[in-house]
């Protein structure tokens, strides 16, 4: 089960990208909950208010079971860690239509669309159902993402988001969000400008103050675009291939380092395959 990279700029809530950070889980039956945890996330308290125990509680009508979750998602980083998880045990209890079950979870549905599909994907709502599509994705491309060691979360992130917002605002991030759909499907078109947005990364920027600095540092090294990683901190770089993806990894770590922002820069693929049941 991939992490998953949300919005991408304009496209608040709509678009995803599933990359390659893995989250995995399984379920046993058990006499009594029980959670066994490695890598990301193996802090967290394990009792009946993890994640992956209230899904499976809200799939089976109970939690007497065994749950092993092994991650690489980096949680309340803005890499869709919930929906990861919440689609994986979803999936691993045997239900119906996990996807549902995440959208319900997590409250918007991209995220664990990319995790479930893989690549690039549109998502929404549509009469209380959520409906995915993947959408063409440039082979080529390569990603750096800016992982600060500081937690945000979407809750926190979505509270500082107006309630309304100007229709040329709106009009902006649709004209916006074609650019960079057209241009992540052949990168010879892609344009720095596909990667404005006037609905979110503004405002969230008062949580993260350093970030209009580190995205300008990115675009600067050479990332074609670059956005705001969902809700945040991380932040994200779509590069001209790996070489471009190395150098400007490189750049974004000294910026890190620069602004006093601890953390790490990484170059991560797309992952195509999605989720991926037994085996």
């Amino acid at each position: 089960m991939p992490a998953s990279s949300a919005n991408l700029g304009p496209g608040y809530d709509v678009l995803a990208l599933a990359v390659a950070l893995r989250c995995e889980v399984s379920v046993e039956p058990a006499a009594r909950l029980e959670i066994t945890a490695d890598g990301e996330g193996a802090d967290l308290p394990r009792d009946s208010g993890h994640l992956a125990a209230v899904v499976v509680r809200q799939v089976l009508g109970h939690d007497d079971v065994a749950i092993y979750l092994r991650s690489q998602v980096p949680v309340s980083r803005g890499l869709g860690s919930s929906a990861a998880v919440a689609l994986a045990a979803a999936a691993a209890v045997g239900a119906p239509d996990p996807l549902a079950v995440a959208a319900l979870v997590d409250g918007h549905p991209e995220n664990a669309a990319a995790s479930m599909l893989g690549g690039l994907v549109v998502a929404a709502m549509v009469e209380g159902v959520p409906v995915a599509r993947r959408l063409p994705l440039d082979p080529g491309l390569a990603y750096v993402v800016l992982i600060p060691d500081r937690e945000l979360k979407t809750k926190q992130a979505r509270a500082v988001l107006p309630a309304e917002v100007p229709l040329a605002d709106a009009v902006h991030n649709l004209g916006r969000m074609g650019l960079l759909v057209a241009g992540l499907a052949d990168r010879a078109g892609l344009v720095p400008e596909a990667g404005e947005d006037r609905l979110h990364q503004d405002a969230r920027s008062a949580l993260f103050t350093e970030a209009p600095e580190l995205l300008a540092r990115l675009r600067e090294a050479g990332a074609l675009v670059a956005t705001w990683s969902g809700a945040g901190p991380s932040l994200l770089g779509i590069c001209d291939g790996a070489r471009v993806a190395a150098v400007v990894r490189d750049a974004g770590e000294r910026a890190l380092a620069d602004l006093g922002v601890s953390g790490r820069a990484v170059v991560l693929e797309a992952d195509l395959e999605g989720l991926v049941v037994g085996g």
